[in-house]
C-alpha cells in the first residue's frame, strides 16, 4: 500500500480529526451505501466507483467502508451451500484484514493519494505521474489469494495531467479484480473520458443531525442549541463543520451578522476593530475563515432575495438583516454581482499580499455601500 512519509501530514485526513480509514460510522449516506449493495448483490458490480459531493461529507469515509466491504471474507453459506447475500456494508471492527487497513498494511489494497515531494520536506500539491505508476505495478502483481483487489485514490482531483492519463489506461484495460475507488470533489474538472469509465455514488449534504453526530464522532464539540446554524455554515460538511468549531466560526459569524445589521451606514469603529483583528501576525486562518463567511453572507442574502425565502438562521438576528437588506428579488442581482467581484478582488489581493486589514475593510465599505444604494427595505 502507498503510503506518504511518515514525518509528514497526510494528505487525506482533516487535522485534528481521525483518517476517514479510521472512522467508524458513516452517517447521512444510506442512499449511496445501498446504491453501491444493490449492485454487487445483482451481480453488477462496476470496476470504477466515483464518489462525489461536497467536500467533508463523508466520500472517503464510504471509499474505505466499501474496501473493508469487499476484501472482508464472503459470509458462510445458508443451508443450500450458497453464501448469503450481504444486506449491508458493515464489516466486523476488530478483524486482522480491519487491523491491517487501519496500519495501511494491507496488500490487496492501495491509496493513491499526494506524497512528498522531491526533497521530501513537505507534500507534493499534485499526485504525480510516478505516484500513479506505482497504482500499475500493484495491479501488475498477482494478487496472493486470486482475488479482489482495491484501490482507493483521494483524491483524483489532484491528479496531474500525466497521472490522470495513465489511470484512466487503467480504467479502459481494467485488472482482473480490481475494483477502483475514485473520490473527487469536483468531477465536472476531471477528464470526460475518466467520468464516463466509472459508475458515480453521490453524496449529499448532512442534514444538520447527521452533521452533529459526525462531528461528535471525530472528536468534535457542539452544543444542541448550534446545531442548525453549524449545518448552515457547513454546508452539511463535516470537515467544514470541524473546521469551523476550531476556529470559532459560530462566533465569527455572529459577530459579522451584528456588524451587518448597522447596514446601511457602517459602525466604522466596529469594521476597523475586526479588520485588524484579522490581519494580526499568526491570524491568517482567521482571516481566511472571514473572508469565506463574508462570501457566504453574500450568497446566503443574494439567494433569500431571489427565492423570497429565509433560510434556517446561521445566527441570531439574521432573518431581520436579511429582511432589511434583501427586499425584493431585484436586489438579489445587485448581491450576487457584488459577491462576485469581491471574490475576485480577494483573490487578487492575496495574489500581490496585498495588506489584509486594508483588503477586508474595502470590502466592508463596499457591502456598505452597495446595501446603501439598496436601502433599507
Amino acid at each position: 500500500m502507498a503510503d506518504s512519509s511518515d514525518t509528514l501530514p497526510e494528505p487525506d485526513r482533516t487535522p485534528g480529526a481521525p483518517h476517514p480509514r479510521d472512522t467508524g460510522t458513516l452517517f447521512g449516506q444510506e442512499a449511496a451505501e445501498d446504491d453501491f449493495l444493490k449492485a454487487f448483490t445483482g451481480g453488477r458490480l462496476h470496476h470504477a466507483w466515483l464518489m462525489t459531493g461536497p467536500r467533508g461529507v463523508g466520500k472517503a469515509t464510504l471509499a474505505w467502508k466499501i474496501a473493508r466491504f469487499l476484501l472482508s471474507p464472503p459470509p458462510e453459506g445458508g443451508l443450500s451451500g450458497e453464501p448469503a447475500l450481504p444486506e449491508t456494508l458493515e464489516t466486523p471492527a476488530d478483524t486482522p484484514l480491519a487491523r491491517r487497513m487501519r496500519a495501511l498494511g494491507e496488500p490487496r489494497l492501495f491509496l493513491l493519494r499526494r506524497a512528498a515531494n522531491d526533497k521530501g520536506t513537505a507534500l507534493s500539491q499534485v499526485i504525480t505521474v510516478d505516484e500513479a505508476r506505482r497504482l500499475k505495478s500493484f495491479f501488475a502483481l498477482s494478487a496472493a489469494d486470486g482475488g479482489t483487489r482495491v484501490a482507493i485514490i483521494d483524491s483524483v482531483d489532484e491528479m496531474n495531467p500525466n497521472a490522470a492519463n495513465a489511470l484512466l489506461k487503467l480504467l479502459e484495460e481494467p485488472p482482473a479484480g480490481a475494483v477502483f475507488l475514485l473520490i473527487s470533489h469536483q468531477p465536472a474538472r476531471l477528464l470526460p473520458t475518466i467520468r464516463s469509465r466509472c459508475r458515480e455514488l453521490r453524496l449529499a449534504p448532512l442534514s444538520a443531525d447527521d452533521l452533529s453526530d459526525a462531528l461528535v464522532q471525530a472528536g468534535g464539540d457542539i452544543a444542541p442549541e448550534d446545531r442548525t446554524a453549524l449545518a448552515e455554515l457547513a454546508g452539511g460538511s463535516v470537515g467544514e463543520a470541524f473546521r469551523l468549531t476550531n476556529l470559532q466560526g459560530l462566533e465569527s459569524y455572529r459577530t459579522l451578522i451584528d456588524l451587518f445589521g448597522t447596514l446601511p451606514g457602517l459602525n466604522r469603529p466596529a469594521a476597523l476593530a475586526l479588520s485588524e483583528a484579522a490581519a494580526a501576525r499568526g491570524a491568517e486562518d482567521r482571516f481566511d475563515l472571514i473572508l469565506t463567511q463574508i462570501d457566504l453572507f453574500l450568497s446566503r442574502l443574494a439567494r433569500a432575495a431571489a427565492r423570497r425565502e429565509t433560510p434556517p438562521e446561521a445566527a441570531p438576528n439574521e432573518a431581520a438583516v436579511f429582511a432589511r437588506l434583501a427586499p425584493d428579488q431585484a436586489s438579489a442581482r445587485a448581491w450576487a454581482d457584488l459577491a462576485q467581484t469581491l471574490t475576485q478582488r480577494a483573490r487578487r489581493g492575496r495574489a500581490v499580499n496585498l495588506d489584509h486589514a486594508a483588503l477586508l475593510m474595502d470590502t466592508l465599505l463596499r457591502i456598505d455601500a452597495t446595501a446603501g444604494r439598496i436601502g433599507p427595505g
